[in-house]
């Protein structure tokens, strides 16, 4: 069946981990892993390598810092499940890129758009930012503000939306009965 699940939480939450366990549930084979990461330091070269070691046998691998839509499009048509891990430094590169920054609302857009085209089950993941103090300083005010609505229209289009908390997942969408009381939400 083909989705789109949403896998949310905070730093260290056990997000990315429950994510590939999902995707090892939904196939064996043919798995696209979709790293958004750009690692600029040895700490954070240590974290992409213990992430790839986690990740079985059946896993293609494609580095994608900015043009996640277009990557998502392109590998569900030879992959059975895509995971895109994360977001959060997606669009923390959108930010970062002066050719990209004015344009991270389009990306959003087509972002959201490419869950509705992809022609296999699509699994994101993103950092819940906005549970901590006002950042001090107007870029990461600007990155908590954009992660924050990024997050929402995401969770909006997904067919699934899972928080983890302390590793473990809560499911928050959908909820049996739970959507006939809120209200109506238009979220672009």
């Amino acid at each position: 069946m083909k989705e789109t699940i949403f896998v949310i939480g905070g730093c260290r939450s056990g997000k990315s981990s429950h994510a590939l366990e999902l995707a090892e549930r939904i196939s064996e084979n043919r798995k696209t892993f979709i790293a958004t990461c750009v690692p600029h330091d040895d700490e954070m070269r240590e974290r992409v390598t213990k992430h790839q070691q986690e990740r079985h046998s059946g896993w293609a691998t494609a580095e994608v810092p900015i043009l996640l839509p277009e990557a998502i499009l392109e590998n569900s048509r030879k992959a059975d499940v895509i995971l895109a891990d994360c977001l959060t430094l997606w669009i923390t590169n959108l930010l970062l890129d002066p050719d990209e920054s004015e344009k991270i609302d389009e990306h959003i857009r087509k972002l959201t758009k490419s869950f509705e085209k992809a022609q296999c089950p699509v699994i994101l993941v993103s950092n819940e930012v906005g549970a901590g103090i006002v950042p001090e300083n107007k870029l990461s005010r600007e990155f908590r503000d954009i992660m924050g609505a990024t997050n929402q229209r995401v969770a909006a289009c997904a067919d699934r939306v899972i928080w983890m908390v302390a590793g473990i997942p809560v499911t928050i969408k959908p909820k049996e009965g739970w959507d006939s009381l809120l209200p109506e939400r238009h979220i672009s």
